[in-house]
């Protein structure tokens, strides 16, 4: 067991040693206040072009403490004290709130929020791409009620989409994009009742290959929900839970083949080598699954087999950017979720790493004049990181004293409920005993559950490009794509474009006239 006294001697050698010597002279922090104060008043100049491109990044389950703590677990990867550091939706000009509640729920599931994000409407939990009036698990409130999202519109108008993912690709994020469905567990027919099939429900994955025909790019997870029952896996061959589920018998990556015209370069993989040896410049449709289910965590990833999120973000871009009408993109950071629901801390915050860094990447091959770029959340998760630890203190660490009710030492980060709660001869198992900083260590809950709930406050939505400002305050979620369909000038909302009345839209109005010539493809 760690004596109390060292660990608080730890902690004040910590605190003395990690100040940086600039850090000690006013002049620094006076000086960087000023630099952020002219950088600040830049923003005056708004940016009023209308977005070629779309990109949303999507880190289901990054509430503010785990942007937080991803933030200083970048820094300490980086071999930094960490609370300096800036991550990449860091540095996005502009900053809002988002209020993730379900019509039906306080505090939301993944499936209604991602309705609210993607189809502007909000919707009961469970369901996506419905409105309220769907109720989970009955199919037959279904039809009627079935609301499209911004990938649709911006198909629509044109433009190519892609959805790239962590989690199976026809998980509740991405089917809100494509899919209209009263349940999210409904992946494939085997997981519907029958009376929903009877009543003519089909799948998400079924969806997803029939819905919107023509997406350009479709990458993450979810192999075995395309296959029929029973199908041996390419890659487990071995492994029973990773064989075909479906039971209608339908080889779905066939049907995704044949929709696609003969002229057109197709291509379907399912290994990292596969897809690094593709040329993305003469890609014109690309598949990518890479996994039976969920794609493997960060930590776990397998170089050979699995992808990372930053690699496909970058093959996808360099498949839509040939559109000249530009493209939208949702990309999904789907497993910080699952390792806060598993009380990993470290599974999820490695995942939000890596979501920033695709974040990075996406900027790099994109232009701020053009593209609009979103980073938020779905919801949040009770995950919490405290106990006046000192600067630099590993994210992973204990706090710098011990409890001083039951005497034992705790880790900063711990979750409200979840599978962490031990108790080891009545009292709270002692962490000292135990490697807290391994990959899948459980971090201590108050609440004993199998699996770790979401939280039910507010999330940040960070944005940078055209009309980028609109997202500025306290907004309900389904605001969001609502602001990225105005400044890409796609949806029903065109009274401020200046589309050629020929084409069926409004006549040009004065304001926006300038403005839309660049996505008309007309240049100066």
């Amino acid at each position: 067991m760690i004596s109390p006294l060292l660990v608080l001697a730890i902690g004040t050698c910590l605190t003395n040693s990690l100040v940086p010597e600039k850090e000690k002279d006013p002049k620094y922090w006076r000086d960087q206040a000023q630099q952020t104060l002219k950088n600040a008043l830049k923003l005056q100049k708004l940016n009023t072009n209308v977005a070629k491109n779309i990109i949303m990044f999507l880190g289901d389950g990054m509430g503010v403490s785990t942007v937080t703590a991803a933030r200083i677990l970048k820094g300490q990867l980086l071999r930094n004290p960490g609370e300096e550091t800036r991550l990449e939706m860091d540095k996005f000009p502009f900053v809002a709130l988002s209020k993730t509640y379900n019509t039906n729920a306080q505090v939301p599931d993944s499936a209604g929020t991602a309705t609210a994000y993607l189809c502007g409407v909000k919707a009961n939990e469970g369901t996506v791409g419905v409105s309220a009036a769907t109720q989970r698990t009955q199919c037959n409130t279904t039809q009627g009620n079935e609301v499209t999202s911004i990938l649709r519109w911006a198909k629509d108008a044109g433009k190519s989409v892609g959805i790239v993912t962590t989690t199976r690709v026809n998980h509740a994020t991405p089917s809100a994009a494509y899919a209209h469905s009263a349940d999210r567990d409904w992946y494939s027919d085997s997981e519907m009742p029958p009376e929903a099939l009877s009543q003519g429900c089909k799948d998400i994955a079924y969806q997803l290959m029939h819905n919107v025909r023509d997406i350009e790019v479709i990458m993450g997870g979810g192999r075995k929900y395309m296959f029929p029952k029973n199908r041996t896996d390419v890659e487990y061959e071995l492994d029973e839970k990773a064989r075909g589920t479906r039971l209608d018998g339908l080889n779905l990556i066939d049907i995704w083949k044949s929709f696609k015209p003969r002229h057109k370069h197709s291509h379907y993989v399912w290994n990292r080598t596969e897809l690094l040896t593709l040329d993305p410049y003469s890609v014109d449709y690309l598949l990518g699954l890479f996994e039976p289910g969920d794609m493997q965590y960060e930590l776990n990833r397998n170089n050979t087999t699995d992808p990372s999120l930053t690699e496909m973000v970058e093959i996808a871009i360099k498949i839509l950017s040939k559109n000249p009408k530009g493209f939208f993109l949702l990309v999904e950071g789907g497993r910080i979720d699952h390792g806060h629901h598993e009380g990993k801390a470290k599974q999820a915050l490695h995942e939000a790493v890596e979501m920033d860094q695709a974040i990075g990447q996406a900027g790099a091959m994109t232009s701020l004049e053009d593209t609009l770029t979103v980073v938020t959340a779905d919801h949040s998760h009770v995950f919490t990181f405290g106990g006046y630890t000192p600067r630099g203190n590993s994210i992973f660490g204990l706090a710098p004293m011990v409890s001083d009710t039951d005497k034992k030492p705790f880790t900063s980060i711990l979750y409200g409920n979840g599978p962490g709660y031990k108790v080891v001869g009545g009292e709270r198992e002692n962490v000292s005993m135990v490697d807290y900083a391994h990959n899948n260590y459980q971090a201590q809950s108050a609440v004993p559950l199998r699996h770790e709930t979401h939280g039910g406050e507010d999330v940040a939505v960070f944005a940078k490009g055209p009309m980028a400002h609109l997202l500025h305050g306290v907004h309900e979620q389904n605001y969001i794509p609502h602001v990225m369909a105005y400044a890409a000038c796609i949806g029903a909302n065109l009274d401020h474009c200046a589309w050629a009345s020929s084409a069926g839209g409004p006549s040009p109005g004065p304001l926006f006239l300038l403005l839309a010539l660049p996505a008309l493809g007309i240049l100066f």
